[in-house]
């Protein structure tokens, strides 16, 4: 640990007098890759914006490279979702030496609390989506104030094209009938989605993938497939599907398909963006709950 830390400082200092700005534009650092989405929705062209965890990647368990250390140092903007998700960034930016100004996209969100924790998936809501935008475009109007006209008016466009999405998913929800509006999936990571939209999720891993379930827990789970018949269980893109498909095998209830949870896809994949992902999501849940 005291060499990572090591690494990290020495990298921040080397490179201290590197340009925050590239091609005039913002550099802005997004924790994970839907974030980075939004960004680009709201920053279009007057922004750089990187990842630091990528396409498929798992947030929750994400070790820091010492590379982070300089794309850290040269951000004017790191934008974070919060909510105790991010629980490696704070020494990160530490030890980088970063000057950045800390956004949390999460800033104004009713969270939910799964036992003692918060729930930090809040952007499964399309709704709380839509505050991460706005508080993104203030963020980016705060920083780069000669293109606040341009971030205010991509905004605009991205939420009317969000607000026809939650109506997609509300539309395309009434089409479930109620008793089939429950699926397994693998972590907790649906509770904003299942708040908003009606489909009640269980899942034998907690808010976060590094929690492991105990056999009771499991056994538990297979009992209540059984009881309440649930119709179909979900894997994730980030998670080892092992333990789910055994579930799924146990209880009697068929494999759903794939739900994203936490990271997008890359350009080739089925959840490249935000949108992508949700409809993707919608239509795998339809597909397997529908009569």
């Amino acid at each position: 640990m005291q060499a990572f830390r090591a690494a990290l400082a020495f990298l921040a200092i080397m490179l201290g007098t590197t340009p925050l700005q590239a091609e005039g534009r913002l550099n802005v650092v997004a924790s994970f890759s839907i974030l980075a989405d939004f960004v680009r929705h709201v920053g279009g062209d007057r922004v750089n914006v990187t990842s630091l965890v990528g396409a498929n990647g798992d947030v929750h368990v994400y070790t820091p490279a010492p590379q982070d250390a300089k794309t850290i140092a040269d951000a004017q903007l790191v934008v974070i979702n919060g909510l105790g998700l991010e629980g490696w960034l704070p020494r990160l930016l530490q030890s980088s030496g970063s000057k950045a100004v800390v956004v949390t996209a999460s800033k104004g969100v009713d969270p939910l609390k799964l036992g003692s924790e918060a729930d930090p998936h809040a952007w499964q809501s399309v709704a709380n989506a839509e505050i991460y935008v706005q508080n993104i475009r203030d963020a980016l109007v705060l920083a780069d104030a000669a293109d606040a006209d341009y971030f205010r008016q991509a905004t605009e466009r991205y939420l009317a094209e969000l607000d026809a999405l939650d109506r997609e998913v509300r539309s395309r929800v009434d089409q479930i009938p109620a008793e089939r509006r429950k699926v397994i999936s693998t972590h907790g990571a649906f509770g904003y989605f299942a708040k908003a939209y009606g489909i009640a999720f269980v899942a034998p891993l907690g808010v976060s993938t590094e929690t492991e379930p105990s056999a009771r827990d499991v056994a538990g789970i297979i009992a209540q497939v059984r009881k309440d018949k649930i119709p179909a269980v979900f894997l994730e893109n980030i998670s080892d599907d092992r333990l789910v498909r055994g579930i799924a095998e146990e209880g009697g209830a068929k494999l759903g398909g794939t739900l994203f949870s936490d990271s997008l896809t890359d350009e080739k994949g089925s959840a490249p963006t935000y949108i992508a992902m949700v409809r993707h999501n919608i239509k795998a849940l339809t597909s397997a709950l529908g009569p």
